[in-house]
């Protein structure tokens, strides 16, 4: 199948026009004409080779909304015209423990990448959703529930799952004391997904710019973190601190607020961290974790949970020819909370 999308050259070219052909239909794959695609600083990163391992030309884009156009002889799980998505992934090994657990995101020989990664059986690279249409396995497509908004829910592939996983993991539920730090495109998404769960849910941040939003999304309280007497009165006061902070940083003045055995996930950085003083931690028995994505399976089950509780991103909308500005934009953190590139508008 022939196709066009949008492609990074190199580092330091924009994104533009590439044509390509999509791989061989399998008797396992679903045939996607891609809809809805959002935009993740993991493809500003990805596209600059900020963690040294893109391969050029890429096409990025890994939280996709889309419409079933043809399956394979074996597919059961869709027919042409079902509206889908899919995620961060698009294969694994199927076989190892982690795949054989729901976590596909773990596995132990590696998970496919939906681009920039090496395709399992051609070796080709993969390209993911800034384009037209996309192949992929059966067992990577998802349910989209129908009282989903198609056009918000693409950013729930990345944004919603990265957030949603922590959460479930760490058990949060009524009651739970949970705090968000950042608010961006994971950090929105992680106070709507929490006050949903019930939890009591304190956005932190270093200025009180965003109070006003934090609220309206449904966060219960406001933290301050350059307030050292406010930081002292939050201590010991959460079971679950979720770091959704996208670069380089030092935690040490979160971990006091944690309660005992509390734990702090990293969820935005990718890469170093500034080193960490672990009197805090010892004195609480307070731990630091990280947390990738989560498997098909949850990732069905945060959409179902999402399309029940009426939980969409806030987003705005661009066309596919608006994507450097909008790059542009991201490096500067000026958006409302996730771009979506709307292919049916767009001209390319």
């Amino acid at each position: 199948m022939k196709t066009i999308g949008y492609a990074a050259q190199s580092a330091l070219s924009p994104l533009a026009p590439y044509e390509y052909t999509c791989r061989e239909l399998r008797e396992d794959d679903v045939a996607i004409e891609i809809l809805y695609s959002g935009v993740c600083h993991s493809d500003l990163h990805t596209v600059k080779n900020d963690w040294g391992w893109t391969v050029y030309p890429t096409v990025p884009g890994h939280e996709i909304v889309g419409r079933v156009v043809d399956i394979g002889a074996s597919v059961t799980q869709f027919r042409i015209g079902d509206n889908v998505a899919v995620g961060c992934m698009v294969d694994s090994c199927q076989t190892c423990s982690h795949c054989h657990s729901g976590e596909e995101q773990f596995c132990e020989q590696g998970f496919t990448q939906t681009y920039n990664s090496a395709e399992r059986h051609s070796g080709e690279i993969t390209k993911g959703g800034y384009a037209r249409h996309i192949v992929v396995r059966q067992e990577f497509v998802l349910q989209i529930p129908p009282s989903l908004d198609l056009a918000r829910a693409a950013p729930l592939l990345c944004a919603g799952i990265t957030t949603y996983s922590p959460l479930r993991t760490w058990q949060v539920g009524p009651g739970s004391r949970v705090a968000v730090i950042g608010m961006g495109g994971l950090g929105h998404m992680a106070i709507k997904l929490a006050v949903a769960m019930g939890a009591h849910v304190t956005v932190i941040s270093r200025t009180a710019d965003k109070r006003a939003d934090a609220m309206q999304l449904g966060a219960n309280e406001f933290l301050i973190s350059s307030e050292t007497e406010s930081m002292q009165q939050a201590a010991n006061r959460f079971e679950l601190i979720l770091d959704t902070i996208p670069v380089k940083h030092d935690v040490t003045p979160y971990m006091p607020l944690l309660k005992v055995d509390g734990t702090l996930t990293l969820v935005g950085q990718v890469g170093p961290m500034a080193e960490v003083n672990t009197v805090p931690m010892i004195m609480g028995r307070r731990r630091i974790a990280a947390s990738l994505i989560g498997g098909i399976a949850e990732t069905q089950e945060m959409l179902d949970f999402c399309a029940r509780m009426n939980i969409l991103p806030e987003v705005e909308m661009i066309t596919m020819e608006q994507i450097n500005d909008a790059f542009e934009r991201l490096e500067k953190s000026d958006v409302h909370y996730r771009f979506v590139i709307d292919m049916q508008a767009s001209r390319f």
